[in-house]
């Protein structure tokens, strides 16, 4: 086992909400332009390796500076594949050509806000925890789960949490949502277990809004808001 890092960034071709999702242009660039360059900038990667099944997708990748030495297979690029088994079926690719990384790092190109500086703080906190996985997560905020409400026949509506719905939002336990920004992995660990859900997997915490996740029409409208505002801030 080497003892170096491999980025895996998955992009399949066939998304439907939003077609074309991972190489439509946002503010100028292919989407999954951001996750490459947030990839290769962290300067923390071997190699940084995108796994697709389409060819378009794969000329863009290469074009922004990825690698890309393999299609993915048919049934790895439907939907319902956990993409973890994606991101194993690289590591196993790469390792089987003799490449071979102690950690992997999953990094989803619907998450394109990210930075290489987040990507980069993100790996000391896995280094320093120890852990076998760890997952981006983003607090909630005012849309707090802990009063989530069910609306039954009639319209009427069920508390989720019955103790806790009539609690003040300070009083409550913090909770947190995963976000497909960055997850890290013990390379040997993730092959083992099939997924980076893990028995010791830890949350490091990224901002909601370069933790966004672009799954629909609203969540891209959202994105090149987003997307202009960090690049102003930035100037």
């Amino acid at each position: 086992m080497g003892t170096g890092a491999v980025a895996i960034i998955p992009a399949r071709g066939g998304s439907k909400r939003v077609p074309k999702k991972n190489i439509k242009i946002l503010r100028g660039k292919p989407m999954i332009t951001y996750t490459i360059r947030a990839a290769i900038e962290s300067q923390l990667f071997e190699r940084v390796v995108v796994s697709t099944d389409s060819e378009e997708i794969a000329e863009i990748s290469r074009e922004i500076g990825a690698e890309v030495p393999f299609l993915r297979e048919s049934d790895l690029a439907d939907d319902i594949t956990p993409v973890s088994a994606v991101t194993i079926d690289a590591v196993q690719r790469l390792a089987a050509s003799g490449c071979q990384f102690q950690f992997v790092a999953q990094l989803m190109p619907n998450c394109p806000l990210r930075t290489a500086l987040d990507v980069r703080d993100s790996r000391r906190q896995f280094q320093d925890t120890g852990a076998n996985s760890q997952i981006s997560v983003v607090r909630y905020g005012w849309q707090n789960p802990w009063w989530a409400m069910r609306r039954n026949t009639g319209l009427r509506l069920e508390p989720l949490f019955k103790e806790q719905i009539a609690a003040r939002s300070q009083d409550l336990p913090e909770l947190f949502c995963p976000t497909g920004a960055i997850w890290w992995a013990r390379t040997e660990a993730l092959s083992h277990s099939g997924t980076f859900y893990g028995e010791s997997v830890t949350g490091w915490e990224i901002p909601w809004q370069r933790g966004l996740d672009i799954d629909t029409p609203e969540d891209w409208a959202v994105a090149e808001v987003l997307t202009a505002l960090l690049q102003r801030d930035s100037e």
